[in-house]
């Protein structure tokens, strides 16, 4: 062990730091959910914020999306909480437990979040935030380890080890953290706007509506069973002993991407050679999601940018090969078109679970573009480009978030000593 360092519970810390479960350091407790019987009394015109898990998102709490009455604050448990509250949430699926909040405004919050109080100076609040933040593993162990459906208690929150510094070096850290957080931040809403700005010109591009220069004409509508050939009954997802084996383009692949290539494909299936060949890949094929748990999902596409010989497309898929010379690029952006979307949207049927729009329907499904193969290929370009620009951002925010891990690591163990 490095001189100047100690083995503890909670790891190798500086002998200068100090131990302690967090109730000897904070007051804990929780709130409330007022009865939604009584919207009126205790929610509609309602002027304190009240704080619900999903309002949680590892950092500072401005503002909650509910508010609630003055009768539920003096009628029901609940009470504010002042700014400098640290919350956790305990329960609500792996995905919620242990998310945390700062409250920088006085709140409420329910039953399913702790909010933690400092007793003294002894611990800075952002620095606990900041701890909770680094070891949220901790309580999915701690969720999962006996208890029926998974969740944290409040005993469990007091019971949390935590190793902490003098305050001045936790102000230190927390700042260091926040400074993080803050380029963070900028490169989230930077990303959010460049793809707000994505959409719009989408939608613009797309439609007509805005025209690039040099280009001018009408543009043509046709239905889907006018563009091409359109084919379902794709290969199954099963594994046969003696039928050879094919890559599968299935749902997700065209779900989650624009472009499709062959090294991105991984699942293996069995397809017999005539059924392979009927559900080739081949490249400018057009693939779309004929079904999903919402309208607006139906019909999200993605285009096979190269022949994928070994491949096949699943039956939870619909094909589209064009009898038209379209641009390759624009026939990956031609079919997100709002106006193109919503049409889908309303010819689906079903109800909360599921979502389908039958073949019959999809042919009908109309899209416009310019008759122009380089207006499509201009505009192919612009959205090209876009998508680009947003992939080096979100590379760049990947980046950052793992750089903020690798100095929470640090800071928050005392490896790296700020003063």
């Amino acid at each position: 062990m490095k001189p100047g360092y100690k083995q503890t519970e909670v790891g190798v810390i500086p002998e200068d730091w100090a131990v302690s479960p967090l109730g000897k350091l904070a007051d804990s407790s929780s709130g409330t959910t007022p009865s939604r019987t009584l919207q009126d009394r205790y929610y509609t015109n309602g002027s304190i914020p009240w704080v619900k898990t999903l309002d949680l998102a590892n950092a500072d709490l401005l503002g909650t999306s509910e508010r609630v009455t003055e009768l539920a604050l003096k009628e029901t448990c609940l009470r504010i909480y002042p700014a400098g509250t640290v919350l956790v949430a305990m329960y609500g699926g792996f995905q919620q437990i242990g998310r945390t909040g700062l409250l920088r405004i006085p709140a409420a919050v329910n039953q399913a979040i702790t909010a933690i109080q400092p007793k003294n100076d002894a611990l800075v609040s952002e620095y606990l935030l900041g701890t909770l933040n680094y070891r949220v593993d901790y309580w999915k162990r701690v969720a999962s380890s006996s208890r029926k459906d998974p969740n944290i208690t409040g005993r469990d929150i007091r019971n949390f080890p935590i190793a902490y510094p003098s305050p001045p070096e936790q102000r230190a850290i927390a700042g260091a953290l926040g400074d993080v957080d803050a380029l963070l931040g900028a490169l989230e809403q930077l990303l959010a706007k460049k793809r707000d700005l994505k959409q719009a010109a989408m939608q613009q591009l797309l439609t007509g509506q805005t025209r690039l220069p040099g280009f001018t004409g009408k543009w043509e509508v046709k239905r889907l069973v006018e563009l091409g050939k359109i084919s379902g009954a794709g290969v199954d997802k099963k594994i046969r002993p003696g039928e050879p084996q094919v890559r599968l383009v299935n749902y997700m692949d065209v779900y989650r991407r624009n472009f499709i290539y062959s090294k991105d494909l991984n699942h293996v299936v069995s397809a017999r050679p005539d059924q392979a060949a009927r559900c080739a890949v081949e490249q400018g094929d057009v693939f779309f999601t004929p079904s999903s748990e919402m309208p607006f999902d139906i019909a999200v596409s993605a285009i096979a940018m190269e022949d994928i010989p070994d491949a096949a497309y699943s039956y939870h898929v619909v094909r589209l090969r064009l009898n038209e010379d379209w641009d390759l690029l624009f026939r990956a952006y031609a079919f997100k078109s709002q106006e193109f979307l919503n049409q889908a949207a309303r010819a689906c049927e079903g109800s909360g679970v599921r979502y389908v729009i039958t073949q019959g329907k999809f042919r009908q499904l109309s899209v416009r573009f310019p008759p122009q193969k380089a207006e499509q290929a201009a505009i192919g370009a612009v959205l090209s480009d876009m998508d680009a620009e947003l992939a080096a951002l979100e590379a760049r925010l990947a980046k950052t978030r793992a750089l903020k891990q690798g100095i929470m690591q640090e800071l928050l163990t005392g490896k790296t000593r700020l003063i």
